[in-house]
């Protein structure tokens, strides 16, 4: 359905990708009927979680190979690398210092942020020994501001075309933006 919807006309016109619906409709859907349908699809949904998001994130890993990241050379290896160590320390720190988290939310909060969102939680979890409801902590927090961001950046490459405070077009800030 959010597929269908992203090829109309005003939702293509407003930046709005099918992932930016599906979510939108996932959170309309959770919010109101979801209550009644829950019994029936409590199976495939935890199957979805925990099976199915795994092995894509891994098919989606396989897909990265070493001339793409040859591609990029060592500067943009050693750039990445920089970027994620420091989104990681820089939450850790963040967490724990300024926002009063423990060390393990402040933790998964930061390998979410850095690596890829929810699914990095979920992976990184084991290896922090983190309780279930730090999970849900973490995976609440990057999920709401990666929801905010595929609505906020959009909004910014347009601001950007017009104001240009990133130079490179719509190429450059796709670069920012990543």
């Amino acid at each position: 359905m959010a597929t269908a919807l992203s090829y109309q006309q005003w939702f293509e016109k407003k930046g709005l990708t099918a992932l930016a619906i599906a979510i939108v409709l996932g959170m309309v859907i959770g919010n109101s009927f979801y209550a009644r349908i829950a019994p029936r699809v409590s199976r495939g949904l935890s199957f979805s979680k925990q099976t199915l998001l795994r092995a894509g994130i891994v098919l989606y890993g396989l897909r990265l190979t070493t001339q793409d990241i040859a591609q990029v050379g060592l500067a943009g290896v050693a750039i990445d690398a920089t970027i994620v160590c420091s989104t990681f320390a820089l939450a850790t720190f963040a967490g724990t210092r300024w926002f009063g988290l423990d060390r393990t939310s402040a933790m998964l909060i930061g390998a979410g942020s850095a690596i890829c969102g929810a699914a990095a939680v979920m992976a990184t979890a084991p290896v922090v020994r983190a309780r279930s409801e730090q999970v849900a902590v973490a995976i609440a927090t990057v999920l709401l501001f990666g929801t905010a961001a595929i609505f906020v950046y959009p909004w910014l490459s347009e601001c950007n075309q017009n104001w240009v405070v990133i130079r490179g077009g719509a190429r450059g800030f796709g670069i920012y933006a990543g």
